[in-house]
This record gives C-alpha cells, structure tokens and sequence, in this order.
C-alpha cells in the first residue's frame, strides 16, 4: 500500500507540484458545483503553502491581515511549527491556529 507523504517531508519542488495539481483539481470541483470539495482543495492549497514559508518571517504580538478575508486581522500570540496561534481582531476573542501562509504583513 502507498504511504502519502506529509507536507514537511516533501521537498519545495514536490510542494510547487503538489500545489499545482490541488490548484487544478479545485477548478474542476468549482467548475462542476461541488463547493465542499472545492473548499477542501483550498484548504490543502494553503497548508502546503504554508510549508514553503518560513516562520522566521512572522513575530508574535504582530498583527497581519488574514488573506481571503479583506479587513480581518489577526495577531500572533505564538508559533508552532506553520501554524500561527492568536485570535482574530475584531473577533470573539478566543485563540486559534491559522496557517502562516493566510497571514500577509499590515503595510
């Protein structure tokens, strides 16, 4: 039986494929009206770009704009491993994770 590869384990070239080809499975899904398979994909999308950042480039107590969602921020309590750990300005107050590859820096 094929063992899958975790997103760490795969190499930055693996990743750019890995990418590209969840990239075009979600068009057909979104083509084809299934919006929770196509969600899904978009999801994956993100937690493999999320591999190819790294967490270096993010500071705890910083404030970034969550990507796909204009005017939401989000600030960073801490980071584990690609998954930034907060709570979203504006928001309910309680702690989440999002992948670091939804945080784009506030200019």
């Amino acid at each position: 039986m094929h063992q899958e590869k975790r997103y760490s384990e795969l190499s930055e070239h693996e990743l750019r494929q890995e990418i590209a080809t969840l990239q075009e499975k979600a068009r057909k899904a979104e083509q084809l009206g299934r919006v929770n398979e196509f969600a899904v994909l978009e999801r994956k999308v993100l937690m493999a770009r999320a591999y190819l950042i790294s967490p270096d480039s993010f500071e705890p107590g910083e404030i970034y704009e969550l990507e796909g969602d204009p005017g939401q921020y989000f600030k960073i309590d801490y980071l584990n491993g690609v998954f930034a750990w907060g709570y979203r300005l504006k928001g309910d107050g309680k702690e989440e994770a999002v992948p670091i590859s939804m945080l784009r820096r506030v200019k």
